[in-house]
């Protein structure tokens, strides 16, 4: 494998696990915020202990990701230096705030309510919380920033062949970071959304399980306060998965009307759509080999004049398809790269406008599909749960299990979407901006050997690996041990177990016990 193909992988593989971490941590920080305001206003200790339980749980996702989030900004002066340097006086502002401003006032604030329980009088240690939740917020809107920048660059001119920042205010409301944010921001609720319903509903199922087996009646079930912990916990995340996926669909309409008008390719490398239409079709499902750029054996599902609304409002507008594009992107950008002997094998070679068609149509598709069925489980769980119900079905805590991953997968697959539907562009050029701001992944890797591409992905690989198994035990540890192992029921006096515990609920040998 060649150089650029080696750390196109790394950044793939590093950054959708990051990504994995991120969604999880920002959407769980502002219900654990919900939480604990709940609890502060009505003093009711239920909401006390989903606050302590979700908590524990918050954090040791966020340590991950905060591990996993630094290599980010390592790999760009290792495997892209060249794009580093072409864009460093604008892509560096907004990731520079992200570190300074937003990372610090969450580190600081998530801090004070760490150490702040039973310190800090209740309503400053939940300002603590609303702040370090905001701030992951507003860390995400800066990555988008800086992201949009290279889907959409703004605010710049061209100086000596290199971009430079004119207006850093142009940057930060560039409307393809206003139009990502409430999208991102969204999936982030689905994906802790369908976390909090698949944890709950298994533990729901779990208590019910060590009643019957101890012969209690199903009424005593209903008024076992941590009963009523899940199925408040199991409500709520229900709600708010379901609200979510409403948020994505309407965002995602909004997003999808700006990638037409400014990355054209990358829309009809979602569709396959090989040839302009109109009215255009919206392709439901696809049977065939859709990298076949003639779409000769290709056999498609679609609706009827749907793509000319999503791209343009209405429903007779003609959407350019690739053949046409590629045209247009020949005339505007070339068609060959520069001879240059740093582009290696691709030096003076056709360039090939067309993103990897499977990738981006069944991408597309996995986002949305995989969106929808943790939605339908947030209505079924609805359903179940009515008039305060407890489902006591065998295969409804099953499926929640499951249905945590599905938004991760839509998550990812939308990241990916994204990525890859702008090659092979690393900057993107934008139609109706200043000429010469734009950049060939080609052009854009370290002048590095495949070897030394290896060693760091293989490593980082395998470190990934461990981080993940990390993960994986920390939470399960914390998911099996539930309410109890975050606050430990009180002893009475004299009882030797009240030792383990002090009157904070503290537990000797916790890994995460100073937080509370």
């Amino acid at each position: 494998m060649e150089v650029l193909e080696l750390a196109r992988w790394q950044f793939g593989i590093t950054t959708v696990y990051h990504f994995l971490m991120v969604p999880l941590t920002i959407g769980l920080s502002i219900l654990v915020a919900g939480m604990q305001t709940a609890w502060v206003r009505t003093g009711n200790e239920r909401y006390l202990k989903m606050t302590k339980f979700w908590g524990k749980l918050l954090l040791v996702n966020f340590a991950m990701g905060v591990v996993t989030g630094i290599v980010q900004e390592f790999q760009f002066g290792m495997n892209w230096s060249a794009y580093s340097r072409f864009v460093g006086d604008v892509f560096g502002a907004p990731l520079a705030m992200e570190g300074l401003v937003a990372f610090f006032v969450e580190s600081t604030f998530l801090g004070l309510w760490i150490f702040g329980w039973d310190r800090l009088p209740k309503r400053v240690h939940l300002a603590c919380v609303w702040a370090f939740s905001l701030a992951t917020v507003a860390s995400a809107y800066f990555i988008l920033a800086a992201n949009s920048w290279m889907q959409h660059p703004v605010g710049v001119e061209f100086v000596d062949g290199t971009p430079t920042m004119n207006s850093i205010w142009a940057v930060l409301t560039n409307n393809t970071a206003l139009a990502a944010i409430p999208h991102t921001v969204a999936g982030t609720f689905s994906v802790a959304a369908a976390f909090v319903v698949g944890v709950s509903a298994w533990q729901l199922w779990r208590k019910r399980q060590r009643n019957v087996a101890g012969k209690r009646m199903v009424d005593q079930d209903v008024n076992d306060e941590h009963q009523r912990v899940w199925r408040s916990s199991l409500k709520l995340g229900t709600w708010t998965g379901v609200v979510a996926f409403g948020v994505l669909a309407i965002t995602g309409d909004l997003q999808g009307k700006l990638m037409f008008e400014q990355q054209p390719m990358k829309m009809a490398a979602a569709e396959a759509l090989c040839h302009t239409e109109q009215p255009a079709s919206f392709s439901i499902l696809a049977i065939g080999d859709v990298a076949d750029a003639n779409c000769e054996n290709v056999k498609t599902f679609t609706v009827p004049a749907l793509l000319s609304f999503l791209a343009h409002n209405d429903f007779t507008t003609e959407v350019k398809g690739i053949e046409d594009l590629v045209g247009q992107y020949q005339e505007r950008y070339g068609s060959h790269y520069p001879d240059d002997p740093a582009l290696g094998e691709l030096a003076g070679q056709p360039i090939d406008y067309v993103p990897n068609l499977p990738v981006t149509y069944w991408g597309f598709r996995i986002m949305i599909g995989f969106g929808a069925i943790s939605a339908a489980t947030g209505v079924l769980a609805l359903w179940l749960t009515r008039r305060d119900r407890v489902p006591d079905s065998k295969w409804f805590p099953r499926l929640a299990l499951l249905s945590i991953a599905t938004p991760f997968i839509a998550n990812s697959a939308g990241w990916i979407f994204t990525e890859m539907g702008r090659q092979p562009f690393v900057v993107v050029p934008n139609p109706t901006g200043v000429d010469g701001v734009w950049m060939f992944t080609a052009q854009a890797v370290s002048n590095v050997s495949a070897g030394e591409v290896w060693v760091s992905l293989i490593s980082l690989t395998a470190l990934y690996a461990v981080l993940g198994v990390v993960e994986v035990f920390l939470m399960t540890k914390y998911i099996r041990g539930g309410v109890d192992a975050v606050y430990p029921p009180k002893h009475p006096q004299g009882d030797s177990d009240s030792n383990d515990h002090d009157d904070t609920g503290d537990s000797k040998g916790d890994a995460l016990a100073f937080a509370y």
